[in-house]
């Protein structure tokens, strides 16, 4: 496998500019701060293949999804993040010439994300005959002010001859995206200003028959360099444009700083009031220099890194590819905005619609529990009980009661155009409920719980109990028609992992509704004939089981195939996505991403070890792992069986998916749930992290190519270090009060 970038543990960094990955090379190199965020494209543009893309937190349009096979109850629409006015424009000529990277003859190549402080560098000499000229481009976007992106460029003529050198500093509202079923250009302009160092833009997504909100952005930038301004230009209906033009002798060198900023309809009730915003906002920042614009920033990754870093010796890949998994996670969503929420792609990219999906309940916040302030976790929820209007939409699309969340969404209506996706993975239901008890049992802060999200618990448990049918041959509960975490099964009957989260859930809110105030109570108006059904349900749900292998089935039929393991398929067959159709994949064995193993996962200390140790033989030589949310769990569940060869390829294929492009599939954007794997892994997986009876608990391994790892957790107020390394495992209480751990079956007091 060859790698595009070199093994640094701070740095995403390569002396190479490859056309054929010129791509990879955008997504791997995306910044964002959780507000807004963008691609690694270049800022003077690049007339080779590349994927342009700025995204803004949510902001987005819904695309149309009627087809010919509509049918009642489809979405009517599906919801995608668009990409917005291109703010980071900054056009370069060396005599009127563009420079341009696909064309022009280069030398002195870098492109250098640095992780610690959220700053990406490209350097490259041009040299055009006899002149040459080295630039530097430098780019954040700030942490430190969620409106701000700053820009900069620095020339330097390093050959032989006098140049002019010309920067063409723009916002530009003519954008498309590549992934649209129609009209791809999305904006309209309502205003426009310009004068000789800045202008600004103000847009409008254009209108829609669905009936959802417009956005309105607002952009202004303000440039400044000491190569003397031209003016303000307006090249296009859509496009205002700063000049700065000079020539520069042999040994000049010259700098322009591009300060944006950035504001929303979603902070702003009215057009005067975003202008206004806007320009405020960008006179603050104006008279601040470049260094101490990045410094401000720069602080801010440092308390995170400080709270987060997981630090690895004796294996740089394996360190770089943790780093960079938290960078991008943090780079997306760090909590500050409980309206936003965490997309697979983030800001990386347009696959996937920008859109929210189970990932953050399954995945994401087991990570942010451990390594941010709880409120970040908890902002996470009430996202979700924000959504509740939506929720109950769907539900009742279906035909159904309570409410049933959404599998893709930005408002809580449904908007994914896949049928066997949108009504059937009705798990993400339970899996939103799980992530309450998770924070509960977590945090030990119960005042969500016994709040928001009773309603929430209350209203799902409605779902299920409609979506449940009673069976009167089997004298039990199934639940047919569905897809469970494996997506290369589709519309089966009685997954067991479907089966057993609407239990759970079912046993989880009765247990909730019991602790609950009278007031909550009251309006929660759960009567006793639906506490019983609940509890019949509970006591008769069915769940597929083999006695004679014992496992846990999939679904009904999943041991009537042709089983075979992974191993058994010609190599050149993987992955199956590639290269099978999809009616092949539905007829195989094979499974996408862990489907049991997920359950397993979740509920790990309620199953034997005979349990768990059957079900990860059976099911794991059956998984390709073509869901990048798939690795982490095979890890935490091979190192839980003592599997610690199993455990360390899954880490290293989680950590690196994405920097080493596992599935070739990164060119388009990052996996940016799937990054929660990596951290996952080594705190559940090799340290071996649980929570039972309100306490922590560790079982570390070191793994053998690794010298020591450390990493830190805070827990119920407390900030503790793990460290483990030859000679054991230490444990420090950095903050917070005392504190008993157990570690490997003995009491530690810190």
């Amino acid at each position: 496998m060859k790698r595009i970038f070199e093994i640094n543990p701070w740095h995403i960094v390569t002396h190479e500019l490859s056309s054929e990955n010129k791509r990879l090379q955008e997504s791997m190199t995306s910044l964002g701060n959780g507000n807004m965020g963008m691609r690694g494209f270049f800022e003077e543009g690049y007339s080779g293949d590349s994927l342009s893309g700025i995204y803004l937190g949510g902001v987005w349009y819904p695309d149309k999804t009627r087809v010919g096979w509509w049918k009642n109850g489809y979405p009517d629409y599906f919801g995608k993040v668009i990409n917005a006015v291109n703010f980071i424009k900054l056009g370069v000529l060396i005599d009127d010439e563009p420079v341009d990277l696909a064309v022009d003859q280069i030398s002195d190549f870098e492109l250098d994300l640095d992780m610690k402080t959220a700053r990406l560098t490209r350097r490259f000499t041009v040299n055009k005959g006899d002149k040459q000229v080295a630039f530097t481009f430098d780019r954040f976007i700030s942490v430190a002010q969620k409106e701000l992106a700053v820009i900069q460029v620095h020339a330097k003529n390093v050959g032989q001859q006098p140049v002019t050198v010309t920067f063409k500093s723009a916002l530009d509202a003519d954008v498309e995206n590549e992934d649209a079923n129609y009209d791809e250009r999305f904006w309209d302009v309502l205003a426009k200003r310009v004068d000789q160092k800045s202008g600004s833009i103000v847009a409008v997504t254009k209108e829609n028959a669905f009936g959802t909100p417009r956005f309105t952005v607002g952009i202004k930038m303000t440039n400044e360099s000491r190569l003397a301004a031209q003016g303000g230009s307006e090249p296009t209906e859509k496009e205002v444009q700063n000049t700065f033009s000079g020539v520069m002798n042999p040994g000049d060198e010259a700098t322009l700083t591009k300060r944006v900023v950035v504001v929303t309809s979603r902070d702003y009730n009215s057009q005067p009031e975003l202008e206004t915003a806007m320009s405020q906002l960008s006179d603050q920042v104006t008279n601040q220099s470049f260094d101490a614009l990045l410094t401000a920033h720069a602080d801010v990754w440092a308390v995170r890194w400080a709270k987060s870093d997981v630090q690895i010796e004796g294996d740089d890949g394996a360190q770089q590819g943790i780093r960079f998994n938290l960078f991008q996670l943090f780079s997306t969503y760090y909590g500050e905005d409980s309206r936003l929420n965490i997309g697979p792609k983030g800001f990386t990219g347009e696959k996937y619609g920008g859109a929210t999906y189970w990932d953050t309940e399954a995945f994401a916040i087991p990570v942010y529990l451990g390594i941010t302030d709880p409120q970040v976790s908890r902002n996470l929820l009430m996202y979700r009980y924000q959504q509740l209007d939506g929720a109950y939409h769907n539900a009742q699309q279906q035909g159904l009661k309570g409410a049933l969340f959404p599998m893709v969404t930005f408002n809580g209506i449904e908007c994914h155009n896949e049928w066997e996706i949108t009504f059937e993975e009705i798990h993400r239901n339970g899996d939103i409920a799980f992530a309450i008890f998770n924070y509960t049992r977590y945090t030990g802060d119960t005042s969500y719980v016994l709040n928001e999200g009773s309603k929430v618990l209350t209203e799902i448990s409605r779902f299920w109990a409609d979506r449940v049918h009673f069976s009167e041959r089997h004298q039990q509960y199934m639940i047919h028609g569905v897809t469970g975490p494996d997506e290369y099964e589709n519309n089966v009957d009685n997954n067991w992992y479907t089966n057993y989260l609407a239990q759970w859930t079912l046993k989880y809110t009765l247990e909730i509704l019991a602790q609950v105030s009278a007031g909550v109570a009251e309006k929660l108006n759960v009567s006793d004939d639906e506490k019983n059904h609940w509890q019949d349900i509970v006591d008769r749900m069915y769940l597929p089981h083999d006695e004679k292998l014992g496992i846990f089935v999939q679904h009904d039929g999943f041991l009537d195939k042709d089983i075979q393991p992974v191993s058994s398929l010609p190599k050149d067959q993987l992955p199956l996505n590639q290269n099978w159709s999809w009616d092949k994949i539905l007829r195989s064995p094979y499974i996408k991403q862990g489907d049991v193993l997920q359950g397993v996962w979740d509920f790990i200390d309620d199953f034997t070890p005979e349990q768990k140790k059957a079900n990860f033989d059976f099911y794991e030589p059956l998984t390709v792992h073509e869901s990048s949310l798939s690795a982490s769990i095979h890890a935490i569940l091979a190192a839980d069986l003592h599997y610690e060869d199993k455990a360390v390829e899954m880490y290293e294929r989680t950590a690196r998916l994405d920097l080493d492009n596992y599935n070739n599939d990164t060119d388009d954007g990052l996996h940016i749930t799937s990054m929660t794997g990596s951290w996952l892994a080594i705190a559940q997986g090799f340290a071996g992290m649980r929570i039972r009876d309100d306490q922590l608990h560790f079982a570390p391994f070191l793994p053998k190519k690794w010298t020591s790892y450390q990493f830190r957790i805070v827990f119920r107020g407390r900030s503790i270090n793990v460290k483990v390394d030859q000679s054991g495992t230490s444990l420090t209480l950095l903050a917070g009060e005392p504190l008993t751990v157990d570690l490997n079956g003995q009491k530690v007091q810190l």
